[in-house]
């Protein structure tokens, strides 16, 4: 794979019209173009979302009063920054961040790193996500008159997947060219939809057994760690900044980058919570986008599934797009656009199996604090990285394979990242809080879940206390 960009890839990768062909190829500084104010749309389209409705009313079913469940949200959009931070790193290398992550864990150790990171979390995403559009398409044909529990929801799967990959293959121009007219369609049809669930809200809502002590905190941070667990998901950040001059000032990127996910999250995530407060936790076991549709006109519901998959088609887009990259970090010797429709039908595999064993809010739940376990340590690493570094990576070393390289340190492993991300794992799933496994150190506590704060301290931690040559 070659390092320099050709002309061809350059120009595929402008357009909006073309496929792009670029993978991860190293970016040249004349090709390089586009605003940080950009990002802001890119992360806020794929983040006006049905997710935030039912992160929300979880918040509100755990047992939560709404100012505790707000104090919750804006909490939990606070590691957007971190987010924000490592995307800096994208125009500093010209690279993906799948690539960048060579400075941390080693050629051959990055190549493991990426498999659960990178892959494993972008594919489960993948299926979270068509799973929320599948469990509300099939809803909408069952209005319509196709009633079928199983195949409805397989073929709304099946072609928003499809559709999804296509953005993926197009990639970068059309991402950056569209998604601010994305993010503005979505903001409006998710505004108006806001406006028939408000007149339902119980304003006085009171929680039948208000929480206290141990139970209030142990709610309070299982929320926290599945609200978290989206940005502390997003270590693709350098790749949809990868483009920008390598003089783009940082503190724009994070900016762009940060508010673009959180402005977006807190919003619709505290509707969600207020949606909540008018029907029992029972009506929302079976999915909260059946509530959302229970409560509009008719007229509207087709309104709400077209926002719903919009908004899959943005977020999945870019998942895809920027997995396949991840799979060439791998090794893989697949080039970009056959690397996309591979993970697409691998996230399709998956959302088929969960539409067909389990409800929605069930999965998102279990799904989002099992990610975090990854997520947490990964993201800090990176972070910690890139301000140990003073954001400084040199995009021809970072393809530098052969042993004797920059990056192959130790047989191509980079002990401080992997001793790090394994010690973190286990740190932060020995405080996990789930239905399915709770760890002892979260046990020990009365269930409650420190499985953020823990899974970033420690692997944050011991990778700059390992790493401190890296300043140099």
């Amino acid at each position: 794979m070659s390092l320099t960009p050709a002309s061809d890839a350059a120009a595929d990768a402008a357009s909006a019209t073309h496929p792009e062909t670029r993978g991860i190829e190293l970016i040249g500084d004349a090709e390089r173009h586009g605003r940080p104010r950009d990002l802001f749309f890119v992360w806020a389209a794929p983040n006006v979302s049905v997710l935030n409705f039912t992160v929300g009313a979880t918040l509100i079913v755990l047992g939560l009063e709404l100012w505790q469940a707000l104090l919750v949200i804006v909490a939990g959009a606070l590691p957007w920054i971190f987010t924000g931070i490592i995307a800096i790193s994208g125009p500093a290398a010209g690279t993906s961040g799948s690539v960048i992550m060579r400075a941390m864990y080693g050629v051959i150790g990055n190549r493991i790193v990426v498999a659960f990171m990178g892959w494993l979390v972008s594919a489960v995403y993948l299926a979270l996500n068509w799973l929320a559009a599948a469990f509300l398409g099939a809803d909408m044909l069952a209005r319509l008159g196709w009633d079928s529990p199983i195949a409805a929801p397989i073929v709304v799967t099946i072609v928003v997947a499809a559709i999804t990959v296509l953005v993926a293959v197009y990639g970068h121009g059309l991402i950056l060219r569209t998604y601010t007219y994305v993010a503005v369609l979505l903001l409006a049809i998710f505004l108006v939809l806001t406006g028939f669930i408000l007149p339902n809200v119980d304003w006085a809502y009171r929680a039948a057994e208000p929480l206290q002590g141990g139970a209030l905190w142990s709610a309070a941070s299982i929320g926290f760690a599945i609200l978290a667990s989206s940005p502390l998901s997003y270590i693709n950040s350098p790749d949809m900044a990868r483009y920008l001059p390598r003089s783009t000032e940082p503190g724009r990127i994070i900016a762009a980058t940060a508010l673009g996910g959180a402005v977006p999250g807190v919003f619709f995530t505290t509707i969600g919570a207020l949606m909540a407060t008018a029907v029992s936790a029972e009506d929302l076991q079976f999915g909260v986008e059946g509530v959302m549709l229970g409560m509009l006109p008719a007229a509207l519901a087709p309104l709400l599934v077209f926002g719903v998959i919009l908004n899959t088609v943005a977020l999945n887009g870019m998942t895809t797009y920027t997995s396949s990259m991840a799979l060439q970090a791998i090794g893989v010797p697949l080039r970009r656009i056959p690397a996309a429709i591979v993970v697409g039908v691998i996230g399709t595999a998956l959302t088929i199996y969960l539409t067909l064993s389990t409800t929605f809010l069930s999965a998102v739940n279990l799904i989002l604090q099992f990610l975090i376990v990854v997520a947490a340590p990964v993201m800090a690493i990176f972070v910690v990285d890139v301000v140990l570094r003073r954001n400084r990576y040199d995009g021809l070393d970072l393809f530098d394979d052969r042993p004797g390289g920059r990056y192959w340190y130790s047989g191509g492993w980079g002990v401080p990242g992997i001793v790090a991300f394994v010690v973190g794992i286990i740190a932060s799933a020995l405080c996990l809080s789930t239905d399915v496994w709770t760890g002892p150190i979260a046990e020990a506590l009365g269930y409650i879940d420190l499985s953020v704060p823990v899974g970033v301290t420690v692997a944050g931690g011991l990778y700059a206390a390992m790493s401190r040559e890296v300043a140099r």
